[in-house]
């Protein structure tokens, strides 16, 4: 489950994982360990552009991932929520600085716009050091994300 959403995605996160538009995708970016800002600072980033120009450095040597098929979205009326599940994720032959956590962010258009066009999403902690092995980002039983009222 998601250790902070970002208050730019808050009440869009549903429409983001059904990726309803017909260039748009889900990108996570692993962030490197050291320099990474602390959650208070992170959630208040509106752009993958503008959190990246502060104190947090995306670990480039990996590569962002990105998913073009929309994630599991569950309405659950009982609880009032609405649940959010993604697939594990998989780097191989990890090499690089060590990371930190995954940024999921959602990219409107593909096509174009850049990273000031990316609205960060959720980030999870995450830390391992690459040493040339795979590395999976399971996503938890729970879930990746879960939005509330």
């Amino acid at each position: 489950m998601a250790d902070l959403i970002l208050n730019n995605a808050l009440g869009r996160i549903r429409t983001f994982a059904e990726l309803a538009g017909s260039n748009d995708a889900i990108v996570v970016v692993p962030l490197e360990a050291s320099g990474l800002e602390a959650d208070a600072t992170l959630r208040d980033y509106d752009d993958l552009a503008s959190l990246l120009a502060g104190s947090s450095n995306e670990q480039t040597t990996l590569g962002r991932k990105s998913l073009t098929s929309a994630l599991t979205v569950t309405v659950d009326d009982t609880n009032n929520r609405v649940d959010i599940d993604a697939p594990d994720q998989v780097w191989t032959a990890t090499a690089g600085n060590a990371v930190g956590a995954l940024l999921w962010c959602y990219d409107s258009d593909t096509t174009g716009g850049g990273d000031a066009s990316i609205v960060p999403m959720s980030k999870h902690d995450f830390s391992f050091t690459p040493d040339g092995t795979d590395v999976t980002a399971v996503v938890a039983a729970a879930g990746l994300m879960r939005s509330s009222g």
